[in-house]
C-alpha cells in the first residue's frame, strides 16, 4: 500500500501547474500504482490527481464506479497529459475534495466532456464522459492546473459549506 500523504490546502503544490509527462519511467509507473492504491484504500474516493500527493506531473486516476450511487461510467481510468477537446451543457454539482476535507461546494460544471489523454501504456486514448463521471474528470484535471473546486464556486458566501461529519 502506498503511503504518500494527501496534501491539504494551502499546500503550495496544489496551486502549481503540473509538468507534461514526456515518457515512461519507473517513477511514473510507481506514481500511477500509488495513486490507484490510494484511491482504492480511501472510502468513497472516485479520483486522485498527482499534485495531491506532491507529484507535479499531469497524471490523474478516476473511477466513478466507486461512487455510492450507481452512475454510468467507464470504470477505472488513468489519464496522462489530458487535453480537453470538447465540453457541453452545464449543471451545478456538489463537490468535495481530499485536499479540502472540511468543505463542499456547489460548482457549475459541463455535463458532457471529451478529452484526449495517454493511458498507463502511454497510448493515446479518447475519453468521452457525461454526468457524474464528467464532473469527476473535470475536478481532477483542474488539479493539474492548480485549480481547486473552491475557485469555481459562483459565490463563496452561498455555495461553500462545512462538510457534515457522519460518525
Amino acid at each position: 500500500m502506498a503511503h504518500r500523504p494527501i496534501l491539504r490546502y494551502p499546500a503550495p503544490e496544489l496551486r502549481q501547474r503540473c509538468e507534461l509527462v514526456l515518457g515512461g519511467s519507473e517513477l511514473l509507473s510507481t506514481l500511477i500504482q500509488d495513486l490507484l492504491e490510494m484511491m482504492d484504500a480511501l472510502p468513497g474516493c472516485v479520483g486522485l490527481a498527482a499534485p495531491q500527493v506532491g507529484a507535479l506531473l499531469r497524471v490523474v486516476v478516476v473511477d466513478a464506479s466507486r461512487y455510492r450511487k450507481k452512475v454510468e461510467n467507464q470504470g477505472r481510468m488513468v489519464l496522462i497529459n489530458p487535453v480537453q477537446q470538447n465540453a457541453s451543457g452545464q449543471k451545478v454539482f456538489r463537490e468535495g475534495c481530499l485536499s479540502l476535507p472540511d468543505l463542499t461546494g456547489n460548482v457549475p460544471r459541463a455535463t458532457s466532456v471529451e478529452y484526449l489523454a495517454l493511458d498507463e501504456r502511454l497510448e493515446s486514448r479518447p475519453i468521452r464522459a457525461s454526468g457524474f463521471e464528467a464532473v469527476v474528470l473535470q475536478h481532477e484535471i483542474d488539479h493539474l492546473d492548480g485549480v481547486l473546486f473552491i475557485d469555481r464556486v459562483v459565490c463563496a458566501k452561498t455555495d461553500l459549506f462545512r462538510r457534515q461529519n457522519y460518525l
